[in-house]
């Protein structure tokens, strides 16, 4: 099993912070802990190429530190892949991914599931639940202490829209979301008021179960986008993205769990979206000042 979820929101990076000594794990920790931040997302994306030693320091600096570990894994993922070699490689570096990353003590592996290609999307729905739910029985034989988080995606050409995300949940034992609102708002060129966050916070309990939201993985950045989709991430001032509005709705349904910011100022607006989200509480419980 993977450790409690956290009271509250934590929010950290996905990667090294910008202001870390070297790209390295470690210091990666160390520096988040010093910003005072809260979790960090160790990005995979190009290959999981820690070993098994480093990634017991790791798990054991992380722990001292009190920093919260997740990991990102490899982007050459398509479990909708025509070709049977590819969706199998796909399922092995989903589940290297949480072998290297249940060694580093983190509690959530994200993963990108697919993308359409020429199939419909009721076909390659039904290609990845039947891939993750091979994923899903290899990780419960192997016993990782790790849950396995499918992303929503930002074009529209990835599968990955919220109701496929949240239909794959109820149908994969085990498998959880990571919800980034980022993708959610460029896919549909909307989801960018309170009320459309609230909405898509109150599908995910609907679906679910209101304890999904006591356990939150979210993704957030700004984000540049077209008819297609996403484009490309930006700084959040830089952005449309409504995020006080965003953290408002959180806060509102008392959502807990972890933020990353994937922007390219990373921990300045991991830092901002934390000292924003306490204002907000504060300014919301004037009895407690």
């Amino acid at each position: 099993m993977a450790s409690a979820p956290p009271r509250g929101l934590l929010f950290g990076t996905a990667g090294v912070p910008l202001s870390a000594s070297d790209d390295s794990t470690l210091s990666a920790i160390e520096r988040i802990r010093a910003l005072g931040l809260d979790c960090l997302e160790i990005e995979f994306v190009k290959g999981v190429k820690m070993g098994l030693d480093t990634a017991g320091k790791v798990r054991e600096r992380a722990a001292s530190l009190g920093v919260r570990l997740s990991v990102h894994a490899p982007y050459f993922i398509n479990l909708n892949s025509e070709d049977a070699g590819k969706r199998l490689a796909s399922q092995e570096r989903i589940l290297k991914s949480a072998r290297v990353g249940a060694a580093c003590g983190a509690t959530s592996v994200v993963f990108h599931a697919a993308f359409y290609g020429a199939d419909p999307a009721d076909r390659a729905y039904a290609t990845v639940k039947r891939e993750l739910r091979t994923v899903m029985s290899i990780l419960r034989s192997e016993r990782l202490p790790i849950t396995l988080r499918v992303e929503t995606m930002g074009k529209r050409s990835q599968f990955g829209s919220l109701d496929e995300v949240l239909s794959l949940c109820r149908d994969v034992d085990g498998l959880q979301p990571c919800l980034d609102f980022s993708h959610l708002h460029a896919r549909e060129g909307k989801v960018n008021s309170y009320e459309d966050f609230h909405r898509v916070l109150g599908k995910v309990a609907r679906k679910l179960g209101p304890r999904a939201l006591k356990n939150v993985h979210i993704h957030i950045a700004g984000i540049h986008y077209g008819d297609k989709g996403e484009i490309k991430h930006l700084d959040l001032e830089e952005a449309d993205f409504r995020y006080d509005e965003w953290l408002a709705a959180l806060r509102d349904l008392g959502v807990e769990g972890t933020v990353i910011c994937e922007s390219p100022n990373l921990e300045g607006d991991a830092l901002m979206l934390k000292e924003l989200y306490r204002a907000q509480a504060v300014k919301a419980r004037p009895e407690q000042r």
